[in-house]
C-alpha cells in the first residue's frame, strides 16, 4: 500500500487571474491553518499554467478537499499524494477538482 507524507493541492489560474487566486490560496490558509507556497503566475514545474501550491497533512486530506470543492469557483484544482515517486504522484496519485490539463512530465525522466 502506498503511503503519502502530506499532499499537494495546486490552483490553476490565467494571468489575470492571479490576484483571485491568490486571495483563494490564503482564505484556504487562514481557514484550515494550512502551508500555502508562493503565487506562481506562470507555468512552473510540470504545471501548465499559473499556480498556487497547498500542502495538506495526509490525515487533513478530506477537509481539504471538501473545502477546496465548496470554495474552488471556477478555478481548477490538481491535488496529489506525495509517496517519494515524484512521476506516479503526477500520475497515477492524483484527482482533478474541475477539468483535468495536461501536466509537462519531462523534469521526471521517461514517461
Amino acid at each position: 500500500m502506498t503511503r503519502f507524507a502530506d499532499y499537494h493541492a495546486h490552483i490553476y489560474f490565467n494571468p489575470d487571474e492571479a490576484e483571485q487566486a491568490g486571495a483563494l490560496c490564503m482564505a484556504m490558509r487562514d481557514a484550515l491553518g494550512l502551508a500555502m507556497g508562493r503565487v506562481h503566475s506562470r507555468p512552473v514545474g510540470p504545471h501548465p499554467r499559473g499556480s498556487c501550491q497547498m500542502t495538506i497533512p495526509s490525515a487533513r486530506i478530506g477537509e481539504a478537499l471538501e473545502w477546496l470543492m465548496t470554495h474552488r469557483g471556477h478555478f481548477t484544482v490538481f491535488a496529489h499524494g506525495n509517496s517519494g515517486n515524484d512521476l506516479a504522484d503526477h500520475t497515477a496519485h492524483v484527482m482533478w477538482l474541475g477539468q483535468s490539463e495536461t501536466l509537462d512530465l519531462r523534469q521526471f525522466g521517461p514517461v
